[in-house]
């Protein structure tokens, strides 16, 4: 009975006997402990990172009076938040209104428990996987537990009984569905290159044949994910569940005190998730380019892997907070039109041209992992990043948000407006 239970808290090398029952349930609970002081305190300083990045951009200073450099300023926010006084609306549903923040939060911390962050560290017991909970079906945890989220913002939205806030509940209802299908459809062309839907498989497929990241062999595939993740975690410009310019603050416009602070905590901790995830489909997880991260195993080489990983993260953290404070909020229309005409047509048409070239290379003989295979996807996705960004950039990119006028229409459109200027009464004429 010990074997399944140890099975599904570590991977341990077979060949290797289990010498401690209690040794293995320790090391559980170290990973479990680094994981959830990864999300708090990552989310914490993200606030402080994100501050100080929008100041950069717009040549301000940002956070600069609590502490060194403004360190301090996360546990000063954090410090206000529990000292400030819990309201509740008088017509919320209590039970719901306070069940939602934590439905937004446990998920995020759920998504991260299956994802590796480093390569096996070696162990008197065997080698250890660093990831805790290193589920066979871990890419179909991810794809069940993601869906969970938008469940907290819509019982925020409608619990709150506030015509804002159920507002953003619905538009956050139909935004994740709208976009979870085109970031599942994404994931596909990766499976299909791995043969597997484990993310340790995934990992390895990335490192056969030396640079093998699947950024290059399914460029598209990472394009539509990307989008889709900026979807998903409800950040610009796809922020309208809480868009304060029409909604107040949308779904968690009641909320305040650390009822409210939890939502920007499920925020920043989604953001972690999905980058460490667009790491580890696309970008070969804790994979560094070479031969150096592969058997025999050492604390070196896992402490490295860490490090890589860490920063692959990091950069689409920084790529989160770069879009938001550049490019401006799009309208509802446009981001529904975006979702189901655009998105999700392309990634079903990219599983097919992608599952009829590896078929097509399969029955030519060429090997997954060669340098032909690597090429001939190469070429497949540049020619058709040519062709997708070219339909995209003909002027008429999500109908009815955007379009160029044809030559004529704006001409007589300036004659029109010169007839309106000749027409109009001088100056102090009729005074």
């Amino acid at each position: 009975m010990t074997l399944p239970v140890l099975a599904l808290l570590q991977v341990v090398d077979r060949q290797q006997p289990i010498v401690s029952t209690t040794a293995y349930i320790m090391l559980t609970l170290l990973k479990i402990l680094y994981l959830f002081t990864v999300y708090m305190l990552g989310a914490a300083f993200l606030t402080l990172a994100e501050r100080r990045i929008c100041a950069w951009m717009q040549d301000r200073l940002g956070p600069n009076r609590a502490g060194p450099q403004g360190l301090f300023q996360p546990l000063a926010d954090g410090l206000k938040n529990i000292m400030k006084e819990e309201t509740y609306p008088s017509q919320a549903n209590l039970p719901m209104f306070i069940l939602a923040p934590v439905m937004s939060f446990v998920p995020a911390l759920l998504l991260g428990a299956v994802i590796p962050f480093a390569s096996p560290a070696p162990s008197k017991w065997g080698l250890i996987e660093m990831v805790v909970a290193p589920l066979p079906v871990g890419f179909l945890f991810i794809l069940a537990i993601s869906s969970l989220g938008v469940y907290g913002i819509v019982m925020a939205g409608w619990s709150s009984n506030n015509k804002y806030s159920l507002l953003g509940g619905l538009r956050s209802s139909a935004q994740m569905v709208s976009y979870e299908i085109a970031m599942g459809m994404a994931t596909i062309p990766v499976l299909l290159l791995a043969g597997n839907v484990s993310l340790n498989r995934i990992i390895a497929q990335q490192q056969e044949g030396g640079f093998n990241w699947n950024v290059i062999n399914l460029t598209i595939a990472f394009v539509i994910f990307l989008v889709a993740a900026f979807a998903e975690t409800n950040r610009l410009p796809f922020d309208l569940p809480e868009a304060e310019s029409e909604l107040i603050a949308g779904y968690h416009s009641e909320y305040s005190a650390m009822k409210f602070s939890l939502f920007f905590i499920a925020e920043y901790g989604n953001m972690i998730t999905t980058s460490a995830l667009m790491a580890t489909l696309f970008f070969g997880g804790w994979d560094i380019p070479g031969s150096w991260d592969t058997p025999p195993w050492t604390w070196m080489k896992t402490l490295a892997t860490l490090i890589f990983f860490a920063l692959k993260t990091s950069f689409f953290v920084f790529l989160y907070m770069w879009i938001r404070w550049t490019l401006p909020r799009f309208r509802y229309d446009q981001l529904m039109s975006l979702g189901w005409k655009v998105m999700l047509p392309l990634a079903i048409g990219y599983i097919v041209v992608i599952a009829s070239a590896l078929l097509g290379l399969q029955m030519a003989g060429i090997a997954p992992g060669s340098w032909q295979f690597k090429l001939s996807l190469l070429g497949l996705n540049f020619v058709l990043l040519v062709l997708v960004f070219g339909w995209l950039d003909r002027g008429r990119l999500i109908s009815p948000a955007y379009s160029r006028l044809d030559p004529r229409t704006i001409e007589k459109l300036r004659n029109a407006s010169r007839s309106r200027v000749a027409l109009r009464p001088a100056s102090g004429e009729g005074d």
